[in-house]
């Protein structure tokens, strides 16, 4: 065997970090650097945070797996103040936001045959989504570099343009079953979409009889300061897919659903192995209880400004290097005028960690914990950064 054990799939950076303080990554030889990828908005508490590793570690010394042919206290706990904080009546816990999503379409499909109707099974979905890696969820995403060489495309979604909602209405038809949308996209570029838009799709829901999805699995769990997005907009779905922060770092994610639209999720018609586990459901609550404190996300939406009037800052200083800055709370893109994958690299060199997305977009997603310290500290970083990759750009021009 030559090479590497692993599947190809990663382009990894050559960073392996060996343990995380807060905001900070260590790597192997002892270099500090500040974490603004948070894993992919997943660390929303940060790297060893005392309440969740006292949590983990107490759950870990009693039992790790039991299976869901048994009750399970903390999923029952963890469920209740789910369903407490938000729309939902009914919560289904899996291992990852892909599995929360297959759950989400199933409910959706299930509903409709339940009530008479199997021939309502598709799925409108809009152009730059990402709802994860299974053939059901890059069916529903629609975009061909992780469609290619998997064989037909799974049947029942309908994509249309980004907040195009007109041509959201025009795609309904008899066979029509619901509507799945990020209130904010992240893979797609950090992507917004407008409160109008979603009390549109609210209102052509009631309207045509469909369940309205939302994929929060990014922007959920205080990542916008609000525990969830969709809160801003004042609209609330059926269906919801939740994951990456709800398990600060542990792999978990949750689909939720009213009463109504949950009615055809009933005995052995849907499973999981692994997922409520204990472990995850110690850490999951262990999450809820700092992300509920009273101030905590009113706090996060103070440090969110504070960031994004710094970072708008710095485009003004480097228009060359970054176009714009989008998002909202600590889900923030860097709408780069430079390459991407070349202001990733300039802010690594400045040992400050960034996730690239699509439209040129460089994700921002620091944990929820950030102090107004590490947020000076980041924004000089980047300003660093980006004045080294002008300054290469220019020197690169005049040769």
């Amino acid at each position: 065997m030559s090479g590497s054990a692993l599947f190809e799939t990663f382009t990894r950076a050559p960073l392996a970090f060996d343990h995380g303080e807060g905001t900070w990554l260590v790597t192997d030889k002892g270099e500090r650097y500040l974490d603004f990828g948070g894993g992919v908005a997943v660390n929303s508490l940060g790297h060893s945070h005392p309440h969740l590793v006292s949590a983990l570690t107490e759950q870990a010394a009693k039992v790790w797996h039991v299976s869901n042919l048994y009750e399970i206290p903390g999923q029952r706990r963890l469920g209740e103040r789910l369903v407490d904080a938000t729309f939902a009546d009914k919560v289904f816990f899996t291992n990852s936001g892909a599995e929360a999503l297959e759950c989400a379409i199933k409910t959706a499909r299930r509903y409709h045959f339940v009530n008479g109707h199997p021939e309502r099974f598709r799925i409108i979905s809009f152009e730059g989504a990402f709802h994860g890696r299974t053939l059901a969820t890059i069916a529903a995403g629609g975009q061909y570099k992780y469609l290619e060489g998997f064989g037909p495309k799974v049947e029942g979604f309908d994509q249309v343009g980004f907040d195009d909602i007109d041509a959201a209405e025009k795609a309904i038809t008899s066979e029509t079953a619901a509507i799945l949308i990020e209130p904010v996209q992240g893979e797609g570029g950090i992507r917004p979409v407008p409160t109008q838009s979603l009390r549109r799709l609210r209102q052509l829901c009631e309207q045509h009889g469909l369940l309205l999805i939302f994929d929060e699995v990014q922007c959920g769990i205080g990542r916008t300061g609000k525990l969830f997005a969709h809160e801003w907009a004042g609209v609330t779905p059926d269906i919801m897919a939740v994951a990456k922060g709800i398990g600060g770092g542990f792999p978990m994610g949750a689909c939720l659903a009213t009463d109504e639209a949950a009615v055809g999720m009933t005995a052995g018609v849907h499973g999981t192995t692994f997922g409520g586990n204990p472990l995850a459901m110690a850490v999951g609550n262990a999450v809820l209880d700092v992300v509920l404190e009273d101030g905590f996300l009113e706090d996060v939406q103070r440090k969110a400004l504070l960031l994004k009037q710094g970072l708008a800052g710095v485009a003004d200083e480097f228009p060359d290097i970054i176009e714009d800055i989008r998002g909202t709370g600590l889900m923030l893109g860097l709408k780069c005028a430079a390459p991407n994958t070349k202001v990733n690299m300039a802010l690594r060199d400045q040992h400050l960690l960034a996730v690239p997305a699509g439209d040129n977009v460089l994700r921002l997603l620091p944990p929820l914990t950030v102090t107004d310290a590490e947020i000076h500290e980041a924004l000089d970083r980047i300003r660093a950064g980006a004045r080294g990759l002008a300054d290469a750009i220019a020197a690169a021009a005049a040769k």
